[in-house]
Formats: C-alpha cells, sequence, structure tokens
C-alpha cells in the first residue's frame, strides 16, 4: 500500500515525532503539516513521505489526523467533527484507513497495554451520524474491518505478549466524555461488548458508508469501570490512561510498516 490516511487520538500526538520502523528499511524523504479543508470544517494534517531504502519504488505516503484537534485544545469525544476528520481522510485517497481508539478494556484477555482490532462495533448511542444528509444511503456494516485486513497485522499483535491475548473485539460505543459506570461496563459485556470507546462509532459508519477499506486498532489504555482484576472498584484517571496509550505507539508504528509492505 501506496498512501495511508490514520486518524488517532488519545496518546497518539507524538505518532510523527517518534515515528519507529523497526527493522523495515524506509528513509522519511518529508514530514509537511498542512489544513484539509472540506464544506464539513478544517482539519490539520500531517503528512509523511516514505522511500524504501536502496529502491527505485515510488514513494510511500502516511497521513495523520489528530481526532481531537482544535485552537489548541483537545476537543471532548462528543464534540470531535467526525464527518470533517473522515472526509479529509478520504480526500487523501488512502489505500487504506487505520483508526485508532483508545479503549477500556472489558475482556480478561484484554488487559492494558495490549492492542487489538476491531472486528463490529455495538452502539446504542441513539445519535444518527451519516454522510446520506438528502437521499437515503444503507450502507453494509456486515464486514466494515475487512478479516483480510486484520489478517495481515495478526501475527504483529499476537506477539505482544507470553499470555493468551483477545485479539478481534466487539466494541461498545459510549458518548462520554464521562467515563462509564460500572453497572453500563457490565451490561455492555453482557450484550457481547469485550472492549469501550468513547469515538468508534461515528468514524466506522462513516468510513463504512464511504466503502474505503478499514482497520481499526484499538489500544487497551485502562480496564473499564468495574472490570480491574482483584478491586472492582478501581478509579479511572484520563492523565494515566493517556500515558499508557502512548506507551503502545511502537505496536501501531509495526502495523503501520506492516501496511505499507502489503
Amino acid at each position: 500500500m501506496q498512501r495511508i490516511a490514520v486518524i488517532g487520538g488519545t496518546g497518539m500526538k507524538q505518532l510523527v515525532a517518534e515515528a519507529d520502523f523497526g527493522d523495515a528499511e524506509y528513509d522519511v524523504v518529508e514530514v509537511d503539516s498542512l489544513k484539509s479543508e472540506n464544506r464539513y470544517g478544517e482539519v490539520p494534517l500531517e503528512v509523511m513521505v516514505l522511500k524504501r531504502r536502496g529502491s527505485d519504488s515510488d514513494e510511500c505516503r502516511i497521513f495523520i489526523i489528530h481526532r481531537h484537534h482544535g485552537d489548541g485544545k483537545t476537543t471532548p469525544p462528543h464534540l470531535v467533527n467526525y464527518h470533517a476528520n473522515v472526509t479529509a481522510a478520504a480526500d487523501c485517497k488512502p489505500d487504506v484507513i487505520l483508526s485508532i481508539q483508545s479503549v477500556g478494556g472489558i475482556d480478561p484477555n484484554f488487559p492494558p497495554g495490549i492492542v487489538g482490532m476491531a472486528e463490529h462495533t455495538l452502539d446504542f448511542s441513539g445519535g444518527p451520524i451519516t454522510f446520506s444528509e438528502e437521499d437515503a444511503h444503507h450502507a453494509d456494516m456486515t464486514h466494515h474491518y475487512p478479516e483480510t485486513l486484520r489478517n495481515l497485522l495478526r501475527p504483529i499483535l499476537a506477539n505482544q505478549s507470553d499470555e493468551e491475548v483477545l485479539l478481534d473485539h466487539v466494541v461498545a460505543h459510549m458518548t462520554g466524555p464521562q467515563f462509564e459506570t460500572p453497572a453500563e461496563v457490565e451490561a455492555l459485556h453482557r450484550l457481547g461488548a469485550t472492549a469501550v470507546s468513547m469515538t468508534i462509532s461515528p468514524e466506522a459508519k462513516l468510513i463504512g458508508e464511504l466503502g474505503i477499506p478499514h482497520v481499526g486498532l484499538i489500544a487497551s489504555s485502562n480496564w473499564a469501570a468495574g472490570k480491574t482484576p482483584g478491586d472492582s472498584a478501581a478509579a479511572i484517571d484520563h492523565h494515566s490512561v493517556e500515558a499508557k496509550a502512548a506507551d503502545m505507539r511502537g505496536t501501531i508504528w509495526q502495523c503501520i510498516t506492516s501496511l505499507l509492505e502489503n
């Protein structure tokens, strides 16, 4: 793949500054910051131009959008301009959109520090989000995270731990900005959710409408409320959540590199 659009949030602000290609021999030809304007708003982008060392092949481009951008402040999840972000990503003409969500782990085999993949979303928030504003378009969401793409990343993610970890997830969407209550998390768990996010569903629905291949990486940055082993009353602190998410940037870059090479 030669063009990848990345939408990241919590813990991913330094994704470009701390780029790590591991054993893949890429040279960074150029890094630029620009703004994409569309009918939904203005979106800042960071663009990385890469070239494989010693190769005459064409350059690769990674377009990175910070989900919560906004005039020096962090836009809360319920106010994120998803339409503008997804449109900006699509305007980059990517081969794939890679979204990165910081999530609360519900399943006991998805502890903090592990990166998994969204397979399905579970959304009872009730708020419609669509590009279909005048003429109805019913996008098929059966396979909105294609298994073929998830299989490319499975070997990388399976090597994160010697313990058994869950890689494919049903991610419940909650609007935030408050963290969920233990009762809400337990209800979501009984409905099949293995992780919970405040940002996943709007992006998934809009990307699904556009029909662009989509990989959803989910970074377990905390136990969801009531799910901390041995301490069901453990509190959740956003600063700790962001720090834990940042620790997983190395794994994220391994996944980006793997997509570039396929």
